[in-house]
């Protein structure tokens, strides 16, 4: 099972850079997808429903922001939009399928980087987000959650670490916030169990600010995380940098 994880930086910017012919290359199972800043108004057959697959959205209310969702090649026994959470799910944060036993999950996690209200906000979000992750986990399911966590966890995990530690995406409460996922509630970060030591190869997102692509200034906020079981079936992964969708990266992972 072949699962890509896409930040696009808007669907309609995406789709003009050629995102819908690489997916044809692809063969993928799901596609989740975030920040499609876009409204069902917007979105073109294509974009609704790309060849062979079946799509889904949960889109922002407000125009031109946020917004998650999933491509599938099989169609889902369920489809889940929102966490119930009324100011989450107006920014359209959370959409989830469910095959059989398996729940995949594209997730956009708030970027605090905008202020100091925006990072309470992210706060209040994460707070709020790892009730419903220790339900998840404790579903019984097989679970992988795939999107932009805008955290990256650990000093390989971007270049300029150690100037970045005052700045949103690496504060210590964030870092720790997925410290505790990972080791306190045993949800497994797949592309570091295959790549454990991996610095520049894993980045996923880099600034439009200076020249951060071209000198591979970047960091890694992109992630599947899964429960035990499935990150066990991970057998491939692979950030992709031969084409440029949106400032970030698609982040693939085989699954046996």
């Amino acid at each position: 099972m072949k699962i890509i994880s896409l930040n696009l930086n808007g669907i309609r910017s995406a789709a003009n850079k050629g995102l819908y012919a690489w997916l044809k290359t692809q063969n993928a199972d799901v596609v989740c997808m975030q920040e499609i800043k876009a409204q069902v108004s917007d979105m073109t057959t294509q974009m609704l429903n790309p060849e062979g697959y079946f799509g889904y959205f949960h889109y922002a209310e407000k125009k031109g922001y946020s917004g998650v969702g999933i491509y599938s090649k099989a169609q889902p026994d369920a489809i889940i939009e929102g966490l119930g959470i009324s100011d989450i799910d107006s920014e359209g944060r959370y959409i989830e399928a469910r095959f059989g036993n398996l729940s995949v999950v594209s997730l956009y996690l708030p970027s605090g980087s905008s202020g100091e209200e925006r990072q309470a906000f992210k706060f209040s979000v994460m707070d709020r987000f790892m009730p419903h992750l220790a339900a998840l986990k404790q579903s019984g399911r097989d679970v992988v959650i795939c999107g932009d966590w805008n955290i990256a966890h650990q000093d390989i995990d971007l270049k300029n670490y150690k100037g970045n530690r005052k700045n949103s995406g690496f504060l210590p409460e964030e870092r720790a916030w997925l410290t505790s996922l990972f080791e306190q509630t045993d949800w497994v970060d797949v592309y570091r169990k295959l790549h454990p030591d991996t610095t520049d190869a894993s980045y996923t997102w880099w600034s439009n600010r200076g020249q951060a692509w071209a000198k591979n200034v970047g960091w890694r906020i992109d992630y599947q995380i899964a429960t035990p079981e499935f990150a066990n079936k991970a057998c491939k992964t692979s950030v992709y940098k031969d084409e440029r969708f949106s400032d970030h990266a698609p982040l693939i992972i085989e699954y046996l």
